[in-house]
């Protein structure tokens, strides 16, 4: 009998599981309200409706065998709802919640020995003051759920500025201080409901303007760290039940791996693993959300980089043309279909080469004579 998979969300990590689910025979009905959402573009079937609206969530899961995720706007507790009818969910929403809420993960999982900055929920002038004089100027304020790609997240090197992200945001922060990292990593691990668990090679990741700009793997930490941070990718993963494929992204620093914030779906930083690993992190999530034994992660290839295609400043879309990636010799191109709007995720490159520094020098060649090919 074909299993069918649905997913709540039409982006471009459905798109990207759609296309997984082909070769494994696997059905996918996609639960959004865009008709021309990427995953749709790539043939996954449809069901019009909203990711926050019971009804149609109960809609979704009576025509299929479980129930995924590709973003985070569904509310844990209407996951819940879902499963107590009787229906599969995966991740279920206790995990859910943990990648929507920074400040829940980082309290639910200290017992478990993960290691985080200091931190606190901040609602007043006064309790950022006494969080700065304990662990002093600048701090981050974040939006303990809802931000992402930079959004929702403020530099206060003093006050005055933490006072206007109080403001600005309306609501309770968390806060940390500024984290003094020598790397920033990424661990993709699958974990499938009968406890099975792998965890890929961990990636660096780059950040430009808040925004993850390239991911490349094997990452230039030493082997001991490798080793810790995918141990406790596992660790996080067992301790929160996960079914699914989940990113736990760190900070490496001097003194330790320290956890940044959890991605409970699959994610931006695991996107090479389609050309450089055994399995993809997409095909590892349908296997383990339907139970079914997981793939191999090792690395298939000496390294591998990927970066990210973003519209321009006014709009511009790079993938308008192809062309001038596609002369890039070991240039792969992953066009999402997307609208092109200022800094949106349009697309992106993988590369891999017998070296880091080659894989990275290709692929962001190949963006760059997309970037300037649009800008002539």
């Amino acid at each position: 009998m074909t299993p069918t998979v649905g997913i709540i969300g039409g982006g471009q990590l459905a798109r990207m599981t759609h296309q997984a689910a082909i070769d494994l025979g696997i059905d996918l009905v996609v639960l959004c309200p865009d008709r021309d959402a990427p995953a749709l573009q790539a043939g996954a079937r449809h069901l019009r409706g909203a990711p926050d609206q019971l009804d149609d969530l109960l809609r979704l899961a009576a025509s299929c065998d479980v129930v995924t995720l590709d973003h985070e706007q569904t509310p844990p507790h209407l996951l819940d709802a879902v499963a107590r009818r009787g229906h599969r969910v995966a991740p279920g929403a206790h995990a859910a919640s943990l990648g929507r809420d920074k400040a829940l993960a980082r309290a639910q999982l200290e017992p478990h020995g993960v290691p985080t900055a200091p931190w606190a929920i901040v609602s007043t002038s006064g309790e950022v003051a006494g969080f700065a004089e304990r662990h002093g100027w600048p701090l981050y304020l974040k939006r303990p759920n809802g931000g992402y790609d930079g959004r929702g997240v403020w530099r206060a090197p003093d006050r005055t500025t933490a006072d206007a992200a109080l403001d600005a945001a309306g609501s309770g922060l968390l806060v940390e201080p500024v984290i003094r990292f020598d790397h920033e990593l990424s661990v993709i691990v699958a974990r499938s409901g009968r406890g099975e668990t792998v965890a890929y090679p961990p990636v660096e990741t780059v950040q430009r303007d808040g925004r993850c700009h390239e991911v490349f793997t094997p990452a230039t930490v030493g082997d001991q760290q490798l080793r810790d941070a995918r141990s406790l990718a596992v660790t996080i993963a067992n301790a929160i039940d996960l079914v699914g494929t989940m990113a736990v992204e760190l900070f490496a620093t001097t003194g330790g791996l320290l956890l940044n914030e959890l991605a409970v779906r699959t994610h931006n930083s695991g996107h090479l693993t389609i050309e450089a690993c055994a399995t993809s992190q997409f095909e590892n999530h349908l296997r383990a959300i339907l139970d079914l034994p997981l793939g191999a992660t090792h690395l298939t290839v000496p390294a591998a980089a990927m970066v990210n295609l973003v519209g321009g400043p006014e709009g511009s879309d790079p993938l308008a043309r192809l062309g001038p990636a596609l002369a890039v010799p070991g240039a792969r191109v992953h066009n999402y279909r997307k609208t092109a709007r200022p800094g949106r995720k349009v697309g992106h490159i993988t590369a891999t080469a017998p070296t880091v520094a080659g894989a990275r020098s290709t692929a962001a060649a190949a963006a760059d004579a997309l970037v300037k090919e649009t800008a002539a």
